[in-house]
């Protein structure tokens, strides 16, 4: 049953993927007004901070399944050759990073938690350049994948997909930077760290707006296959 079902049931996912992950971001974004504002009692800060790593897990879900959704599906719709165990090593990575991300949640507010989220991001280290650079070879009529004519919204996919990494690590360093600062800030008022924690949110704020743009120009490609 799932073979006969298997594009429209994994495009379902990809839908639910992409929409938790636009909405994740947006909830993150609202609910960081409250993280900085020093007039609210630290415990409601924190109450702020806790339901903004919440929501944005369900957002890194979305980012990190939208993969090897893709990959697979790309494999389907005949755009990316890699079929077989190049699917199941596929899944098998995308799975693992997915537990990573996890871990490095559960474990948020602890040296273990900042370790693991450091290894997170330097998965993002390796996985950008890659996928940049098939991106752009295939665009540029070298492969891996096939971007001829009317098939060349995958790659463009694609490479929006990496670009879109590269905005979404600055905003886990962001975020990152909230859980070390906020423990600074238990030990009583510090001027400086709220200026930097103020500083911070701004710029993942202009950040995130680019972030918005992006992740609806690559549904649009997806849903148009306009090129």
């Amino acid at each position: 049953m799932f073979v006969a079902y298997e594009i429209p049931i994994l495009r379902w996912v990809h839908i639910l993927a992409m929409v938790y992950w636009l909405g994740g971001e947006w909830g993150v974004f609202q609910t960081s007004y409250h993280v900085v504002n020093h007039r609210l009692p630290m415990d409601e800060r924190r109450r702020h901070m806790e339901t903004a790593y919440r929501i944005d897990i369900l957002a890194r879900t979305g980012i990190i399944l939208l993969l090897p959704l893709g990959i697979h599906l790309g494999h389907l719709w005949g755009v990316q050759p890699f079929g077989g165990v190049w699917l199941a090593v596929n899944w098998v990575l995308g799975l693992s990073w997915l537990a990573l991300c996890w871990a490095a949640f559960i474990y948020r507010e602890t040296d273990r938690g900042i370790t693991l989220t450091k290894i997170d991001e330097k998965v993002r280290f390796v996985l950008i350049p890659l996928l940049f650079i098939a991106a752009v070879s295939s665009l540029a009529g070298f492969g891996p994948f096939v971007a001829e004519d009317g098939m060349r919204w995958y790659s463009i996919k694609i490479l929006i997909y990496s670009l879109l990494l590269v905005l979404g690590l600055k905003l886990r360093f962001i975020m990152r930077e909230w859980t070390m600062m906020f423990r600074q800030l238990a030990a009583g008022p510090n001027p400086q760290v709220e200026a930097t924690l103020e500083a911070s949110i701004k710029v993942g704020r202009r950040i995130a707006y680019v972030y918005w743009i992006g992740i609806a120009t690559v549904a649009f490609f997806g849903a148009t296959k306009i090129v």
